[in-house]
C-alpha cells in the first residue's frame, strides 16, 4: 500500500536508544487499534498525527486481525516516518521524533 503522508525519517536508533524508549513505553496504553480492516489512510493519518503530539505510540492489534504484527509494524512505519521500537505479541511501539518541540530526549 502506499500513502500520501510518508514522512522520511532520518532516524536510525542504536540498541540502547529502543531499550530506553521500550521503557518509557511499558506503562503506556494502546491508543490505536487494528482489526480486520488492516492499515488505512485513515488510520495512517490518525498515528501520524499521534506521534506528532506524542512522539511515543502503542498500537494493538485486535484478535480479528489476521495479518502478522510485524508485517502491519513496518507498514505502519513505512507510512508515518516512523521507527518500530519493538514488537510484543500483538502490541507494537512506534516513536518519530518532533522535530518543532521535542518532548523525548534520547
Amino acid at each position: 500500500m502506499s500513502y500520501s503522508l510518508n514522512i522520511m525519517s532520518n532516524m536510525e536508533l542504536k540498541g540502547k536508544q529502543k531499550a530506553v524508549l521500550k521503557k518509557l513505553a511499558h506503562d503506556m496504553k494502546p491508543i490505536f487499534h487494528v482489526g480486520k480492516g488492516m492499515v488505512t489512510e485513515k488510520l495512517a493519518t490518525g498515528v501520524s498525527e499521534a506521534l506528532e503530539k506524542r512522539e511515543l505510540i502503542k498500537v494493538n492489534l485486535l484478535q480479528n486481525c489476521i495479518a502478522d504484527a510485524k508485517d502491519i509494524a513496518y507498514e505502519l512505519s513505512e507510512a508515518t516516518g516512523s521507527e518500530v521500537i519493538a514488537v510484543i505479541g500483538r502490541t507494537i511501539i512506534l516513536y518519530r521524533k518532533n522535530q518543532d518541540d521535542p518532548k523525548i530526549m534520547i
